[in-house]
């Protein structure tokens, strides 16, 4: 695809995203998550635009100059500090695109893979001295064995996983509930985690670049974490925790959920979980890396996972 015809895709599909027209045969404005589906099958927004627009004698309609404002916003991206990447890109995500809530376009610091492979450590954000501890001590494990260690940024749980990462050299993945160009919450020690996190990893938001945190951000966050990883590690967590959204999406995804006693104890959600297929409960960091370990060894076995990872995964020498 040339430059011209790349940025006329991505005119199409970001004007798509600002309209939500109908989709062919439906009567109601579509979701984002829908877009994104519909433009990934045919690998063309172009033609779906067209399809959803009267065409003119000039070709692409335009009425309300959607198309030429989203061509603008591009250009002025492009000066920016953040990559852009939409579902028509071949670098975009591939575990992404195996769900059905993928979005359709993502901004990014650092450097996206997009065969990364790995696993999210998620939990509460007042979490308790053995919580942070037990995630950082699960975030080092993680990149013993070659993987990237997904988090959000948030107090608690979230930057003790990305912390850990960091010190011992690995490849910290952060997905957050606000524009790229936002820090939440907006306190120093955030902004030099976020800038640390991209530095060393990358850094990756799916909404707009100076979209504020919502109400539904974290959540759709939540979602897009559980899909980018091979598994989701949740290490404490109470009954309101936004992570019961990751878990649950996660079974929905068939991507495996390791719950610690911990927040099985204290949930009423966890305990639902316990029994269904793909869902696990670990007593201990040692626990948590056993059954990483089996995932994982499944995955190479069936090559079925990411078989074209950049990541070299490191399995245990079990002779």
């Amino acid at each position: 695809m040339g430059e011209t015809d790349a940025l006329t895709e991505r005119a199409a599909l970001l004007a798509l995203l600002d309209e939500r027209p109908p989709l062919p045969g439906e009567h109601r404005r579509a979701s984002w998550s829908e877009i994104a589906l519909e433009v990934s099958l045919r690998g063309s927004a172009s033609s779906l635009w067209d399809e959803t627009h009267a065409l003119t004698l000039d070709g692409m309609a335009d009425p309300d100059g959607v198309l030429d404002a989203a061509r603008h916003r591009l250009q002025a991206w492009a000066d920016a500090d953040f990559d852009v990447l939409t579902v028509l890109d071949a670098d975009y995500p591939l575990a992404l695109r195996g769900i059905h809530e993928m979005p359709p376009i993502l901004f990014a610091k650092g450097i996206l893979r997009s065969d990364d492979v790995g696993v999210s450590i998620v939990g509460s954000r007042g979490a308790s001295p053995k919580g942070r501890s037990m995630a950082a001590n699960i975030a080092t494990g993680l990149f013993e064995r070659g993987l990237s260690v997904i988090s959000g940024l948030a107090d608690g749980i979230d930057t003790a996983a990305h912390q850990a990462t960091l010190e011992a050299g690995g490849r910290p993945v952060g997905v957050i509930g606000t524009g790229i160009n936002r820090v939440y919450p907006s306190t120093a020690g955030s902004r030099a985690l976020h800038e640390r996190v991209a530095g060393g990893g990358v850094l990756i938001s799916q909404f707009l670049p100076d979209a504020p945190p919502s109400r539904t951000s974290f959540p759709m966050r939540n979602v897009t974490m559980s899909g980018l990883g091979r598994a989701s590690i949740i290490v404490e967590a109470g009954e309101r925790s936004g992570t019961r959204v990751l878990a649950r999406a996660a079974v929905e995804h068939g991507r495996a959920v390791i719950l610690t006693d911990a927040v099985v104890n204290a949930t009423d959600w966890g305990k639902q979980l316990v029994g269904r297929p793909g869902v696990y409960v670990a007593g201990s960091t040692s626990e948590v890396m056993s059954i990483v370990e089996s995932i994982v060894a499944e995955d190479v076995r069936l090559d079925i996972a990411f078989p074209s990872s950049a990541v070299t995964v490191r399995l245990p020498d079990t002779r």
